[in-house]
């Protein structure tokens, strides 16, 4: 047997190879270095850019609302709108599932909804949130948290609440779900009441907590408050007589409004049929109208006070001019005119007393078209009135060179134009004052109004003392106030159905003031389609005129100013009247 010496022997005779070895640490040394790098990268180079990027992802700006103003009457003591706290129900699907249907059936109840409706909203698991309702008062918001139902979350917000309900409806409007004003006062003056949301910039979670604040918190601008001119107590009586009168003759509707002569503040605007704004559901249909401003009408002979008025500015009659109305017809321009009697030869006043249309078109013979026009555009009628208030309508006025001698007439004593009640009662100031024509407001003023003059100040008072005949025993009678003395005039019209003048429907208005020695009122109603009782507006408009005047001069504590027999009078009528 071969024997081999130490180094002889094949395994003590190989070598390690180093080189290898080396190979692997220098690896190892070159991707610790490569792990130190990027880690200095990161930690050190890139530390901003990533925590920006980590930012983004977790930074959230969250809107602080702004309290939306509250909105008072002119006494600053009654709100008429306030915002009050809510709650917003939402779901995430996937937890609600998990609900009894017990549970889902209490909280149907609660809200108002059906089971089936709220499956079908949250029937999608993929989604996270899902809202069940908005604006959900605060006790049924407490029931349903009381159910602990899984899934089920509310966030906080508000809800316009409108104590006044139908009364005051149409003047403030409605906000919208996003506390947006929509109708109304909430519309017209939104930017003063809304104010200014803040912001808060922060960090949240995965779980939608808040970790930090990124940026300075801007808090948020509340809303003005809005003081109105209106009087909720005039508010009230202007709202139950004109409901009344348009249940006793049984009407389609009807519409008021009362003026501060001196001032030119509304003091209550009424429209009927009304709604409650804090019920969403009535908030549609033609209750929604504000016909005292968006509806126009063909005035009839509340017109006539005009266009008389322009005559005697101009000096193309006297008082003591006579016009010779005969047997009531007058054939003029190929057309009869007409009136409701014989009243034979009249003055200016026995024109406006008796309404006689034969009268008002033999003084339109006097005047021009342009004159006419140039009058009735002064007085607001054609365009739109100046009170900032949304869908304001301007009425129908046609351009003069377009108007026919026979539409001259009509006009004169209220045919063939178009007007709303605002536009009438805001005309009937120039009577009420010295002839010039008050600016509207529907907010409390504290200065002096701005005015246009429009008549001579003798022209207004004669025609002062002409409508205080109109409305007085041998006129609109049932217009007359116990203890003041009052001046107006009545107007119907016939409405035009499918193009033509209809023979069963009319709008009976009367527009008048108070008291006459010194008016501090301006009140106009209208009744739109009465049915039973009469139509003429000396009969079912009248008497609600009166019924305003009389409240609110007493709630404004104005002194009567009616002598003692005219008391005893109206008295006596009154005991026979109704």
């Amino acid at each position: 047997m071969k024997r081999f010496g130490f180094h002889e022997s094949p395994v003590l005779a190989s070598r390690p190879v180093f080189w290898r070895a080396r190979l692997v640490v220098i690896v190892l040394m070159l991707a610790f270095v490569a792990l130190v790098a990027k880690a200095l990268s990161l930690q050190i180079l890139s530390n901003e850019f990533l925590q920006r990027q980590g930012e983004r992802r977790y930074e959230r700006t969250l809107v602080l609302p702004a309290s939306r103003g509250k909105i008072f009457d002119r006494s600053g003591s009654v709100v008429l709108a306030s915002s009050m706290p809510a709650r917003a129900i939402w779901v995430i699907p996937e937890d609600f599932h998990k609900a009894s249907d017990s549970q889902v059936k209490q909280l149907s109840t609660l809200l108002g909804v059906s089971v089936k409706e709220i499956h079908q909203r949250t029937r999608d698991e993929d989604k996270n949130f899902v809202y069940l309702q908005r604006q959900v008062s605060m006790d049924v918001a407490d029931k349903i948290r009381q159910l602990k139902i899984p899934g089920v979350q509310q966030l906080p917000e508000t809800r316009r609440y409108y104590p006044e309900g139908e009364v005051m409806a149409h003047i403030l409007g409605f906000t919208n779900i996003e506390d947006r004003g929509i109708e109304g006062t909430e519309l017209a003056f939104n930017d003063l009441l809304s104010g200014q949301p803040g912001s808060r910039r922060v960090i949240k979670d995965r779980l939608g907590r808040v970790v930090e604040d990124v940026q300075a918190v801007v808090p948020p601008v509340d809303g003005q408050n809005l003081q109105l001119s209106i009087d909720t107590g005039i508010q009230f009586d202007t709202y139950t007589a004109l409901k009344a009168a348009i249940e006793q003759h049984k009407a389609r509707a009807g519409a008021a409004i009362v003026v501060d002569a001196h001032t030119g503040e509304i003091l209550a605007m009424v429209n009927l049929p009304s709604y409650d704004p804090n019920n969403t559901a009535q908030r549609t249909g033609p209750a929604l109208r504000n016909r005292v401003m968006t509806d126009t009408f063909e005035p009839g002979s509340i017109m006539k006070p005009f266009t008389a008025s322009l005559a005697l500015d101009e000096g193309v009659i006297s008082t003591r001019t006579q016009f010779d109305t005969g047997n009531g017809r007058y054939r003029y321009q190929g057309s009869l005119i007409s009136d409701v009697g014989h009243y034979g030869v009249l003055t200016v006043g026995g024109i406006i007393q008796h309404s006689s249309n034969v009268g008002m078109t033999m003084i339109s013979e006097l005047l021009s078209s342009q004159a006419m026009w140039t009058k009735f555009s002064e007085l607001g009628f054609g365009r739109v009135p100046e009170t900032h208030f949304p869908g304001m309508a301007s009425g129908r006025l046609r351009p003069w060179q377009r108007w026919r001698p026979i539409e001259r007439a009509t006009m004169a004593y209220g045919y063939g134009l178009s007007v709303s009640l605002i536009q009438v009662a805001h005309a009937y100031t120039v009577f009420a004052r010295d002839g010039d024509m008050v600016s509207l407001s529907l907010l409390r003023r504290e200065g002096r109004p701005t005015s246009v003059q429009v008549y001579s100040p003798r022209v207004a008072h004669l025609m002062r003392s002409m409508l205080e005949a109109a409305a007085g025993p041998d006129g609109a009678r049932r217009a007359q106030v116990q203890g003041y003395r009052v001046a107006g005039k009545s107007g119907t019209a016939r409405k035009i159905v499918n193009g033509q003048y209809s023979k069963t429907k009319y709008r009976g208005s009367f527009v008048g003031f108070a008291p006459v020695s010194d008016p501090r009122i301006v009140v106009a109603v209208s009744i739109d389609e009465p049915t039973t009782g009469g139509y003429y507006g000396g009969a079912v408009a009248a008497p609600v005129f009166s019924d305003i005047v009389s409240s609110s001069l007493r709630r404004m504590g104005v002194r009567p100013d009616a002598p003692v027999d005219s008391l005893v009078a109206v008295a006596e009528q009154g005991a026979h009247t109704r």
